[in-house]
């Protein structure tokens, strides 16, 4: 009897000896739980097995600096609402941890007026570089590629550019991101507002096309291999050196809809480059803004790339091209 091979929507779980993981090298801490779990419900969503698990040094301190930062930017939010929990839950999504005021520039302002922010912002940075190290050096100790702590590196490089590089270049924290969900929205609308509508800008137009450009790549990938997964598609490594049905299939239905070839590791570089490429020219378009390009729909219309405004009012001048009205 031929059994049909089984996918996410048709799911069989096998259960086997718990698998350890590959040896790791000497001066690396041990794995903690050493009998790993099997739990049924997780693994209809992917991997049942829970354990052994790797902390480390770097792990921990990680995980140490970012739970201070969480926890300094919801005492701070807790107090906002007079240290009322259910306020607190029912606000949570307006309430916000704002950088100093424009007064302080970069110095250290009062605890209560953007130190929290500040220190807070340090921890959480702190923390995030050390998971990216942790990243790079887990990666290495098992033989792997780093790619992707270099994905990390460029989500980083553009969390950076909004809370570090641009404050410092402007001068001022001020001109950071708050914390807070709403609050972070509603900085973006200003932002953009205030210079000139970011649309303009070359480089934000690139990030929102590989923004879209990848979640169609990582969507179709997907979706092809589900559609061979009946031939061994989703066994990629295997296909890549041992071509097969699969593979040949997924190849020639490429061919036919996309209009060119991606073989089963082709099309992995060509959705990480578009997913990378998102917050890597984004972080550059935001650097721009406000240090070397003040107001980006007149940079779109002073090199033909929008419209002038239409002489309706031949009279009127737009205050943005005025030197005092820019200051």
């Amino acid at each position: 009897m031929m059994v049909e091979y089984q996918n996410l929507f048709t799911a069989v779980q096998a259960s086997g000896p718990a698998e350890a993981g590959v040896p790791l090298p000497p001066g690396n801490s041990p794995r903690t739980g050493k009998e790993p779990m099997h739990v049924h419900l997780i693994g209809r969503f992917g991997n049942a097995q829970i354990g052994p698990i790797y902390l480390g040094g770097l792990g921990l301190a990680s995980l140490i600096l970012g739970t201070l930062s969480i926890n300094i930017m919801g005492f701070n939010m807790l107090a906002q609402v007079n240290w009322d929990v259910v306020q607190f839950v029912r606000q949570l999504f307006w309430l916000s941890l704002d950088p100093p005021s424009p007064a302080y520039g970069l110095s250290f302002p009062p605890m209560n007026e953007g130190g929290w922010w500040l220190l807070s912002g340090a921890l959480l940075t702190t923390s995030i570089l050390l998971w990216w190290t942790r990243m790079y050096t887990r990666a290495r100790a098992l033989g792997m590629g780093t790619h992707v702590a270099w994905a990390f590196a460029a989500a980083i490089w553009l969390f950076l550019v909004l809370g570090f590089f641009r404050p410092v270049l402007m001068g001022s924290w001020s001109e950071a991101v708050p914390f807070g969900i709403f609050p972070h929205l509603d900085w973006t609308a200003a932002f953009s507002l205030r210079y000139g509508n970011l649309f303009y800008n070359p480089f934000h137009a690139l990030s929102i096309a590989f923004l879209y450009g990848s979640a169609l790549l990582f969507a179709m990938h997907g979706a092809t291999i589900l559609a061979v997964s009946r031939y061994g598609g989703d066994r990629e490594i295997e296909q890549i050196t041992d071509r097969g049905t699969a593979s040949e299939r997924a190849a020639l239905f490429w061919r036919w809809t996309m209009g060119f070839n991606a073989t089963m590791e082709s099309v992995h570089r060509w959705a990480w480059w578009f997913a990378v490429l998102c917050p890597l020219v984004g972080g550059i378009g935001i650097l721009l803004t406000g240090t070397v390009v003040d107001n980006w729909y007149l940079w779109a219309v002073k090199h033909g790339v929008a419209p002038p405004y239409p002489a309706v009012y031949p009279n009127l001048v737009d205050p943005a091209t005025l030197i005092q009205g820019a200051k």
